[in-house]
Parts: structure tokens; sequence; C-alpha cells
């Protein structure tokens, strides 16, 4: 327990580095932007503090490509999604509420598609988890929301202070 203590001590500054992103994959101001390999490098880091804290049996351990996989390529499809999105914040255009209704459902699809399939995968794993190792779990989830928390409210607070326009005003 104080391995897995000391292992989210150890992740917690890159993670709210990564989380401190104000639009896009961009770092906190004067930071300049996090790079595919440093979001990559975060991930792999996710990847690692979770594996270590569950401390898989080697029955496990053939369940977890699945679980490694579906967290993977969810991280890649919000890294595309987040360039994508500062690449719009950059351009000077008109905003066209349909569109922009019609862009948001889309995403909002296929974030649920791959949070299906992020579910499928671990389903398996997690029924064969023991006790302690679903506590752990939970410890490393409930850091994890602690920090997306932060990163929103940081990322709502520079925006309040940055710009002229208030966001959270659109109409999504």
């Amino acid at each position: 327990m104080i391995g897995v203590a000391m292992a989210l001590f150890v992740v917690g500054a890159p993670m709210a580095y990564a989380q401190q992103a104000t639009s896009g994959p961009t770092a906190a101001p004067g930071n300049g932007p996090l790079s595919q390999a440093d979001f990559k490098m975060l991930t792999d880091i996710r990847v690692g503090v979770i594996k270590a804290a569950l401390q898989l049996t080697p029955e496990q351990e053939k369940l977890w490509p699945a679980v490694e996989e579906a967290i993977r390529a969810r991280a890649e499809t919000r890294y595309r999604r987040l360039v994508t999105l500062a690449g719009h914040m950059d351009q000077a255009r008109d905003i066209d509420p349909v569109q922009l209704y019609r862009q948001r459902s889309d995403v909002l699809a296929e974030r649920a598609a791959n949070l299906r399939k992020l579910a499928d995968a671990w389903q398996p794993l997690y029924q064969s988890l023991a006790p302690d190792q679903r506590t752990r779990l939970r410890i490393v989830a409930v850091h994890a929301i602690e920090g997306l928390r932060a990163g929103v409210e940081n990322r709502r607070m520079d925006m309040d202070d940055e710009d002229d326009v208030d966001l959270w005003e659109l109409p999504y």
C-alpha cells in the first residue's frame, strides 16, 4: 500500500501538469504545447501506475493487454480531439451553432463508444480482482478524478482571466 501511495505522489506532478492544459494539449501559460510524445509519456505513466497498483497475478496478466489497449486508444482519441479543438480556437471564424451542435454530437458519440470499449475491456479483469486490488484501484481512480477536477477548474479560471468571450456561455 505504501508503494502505491508513493507511486501516486511521484506521478502527481506530471499528471497535474497535463491536466492544467488551457486549450487542447497546451500546457499552463509559458510552458508551451504538450507534444504528442509528452501526452504518450503521461499515458504510459497512468498505465504504469494502474498496473503497479493492481499487482496482477499471472492469470490476471492475461486479461491486462485488452485493458491497456483500450486506455491507450482512448488517450489517443483524446489527444486528437484536443489538437482539433486547439486548432478551432486559433481560427478566427463565425460560429455556426447548428454545426457546433453536430460536431459536439459526433464527439460525444465517439467518446461514448470509446468508453464502452474501455468498460468492456475492464469487465473480465475487474471481476477477477481480489478485494484488496479493488481497493487499490479505487484509490488510483479517486486520485485521477481529483486531478481532473483541479485541471478543469484551472482551465475555467484561465479562460475567465484571459478571454474577452466567456466560452462557458456559448450554446453547446
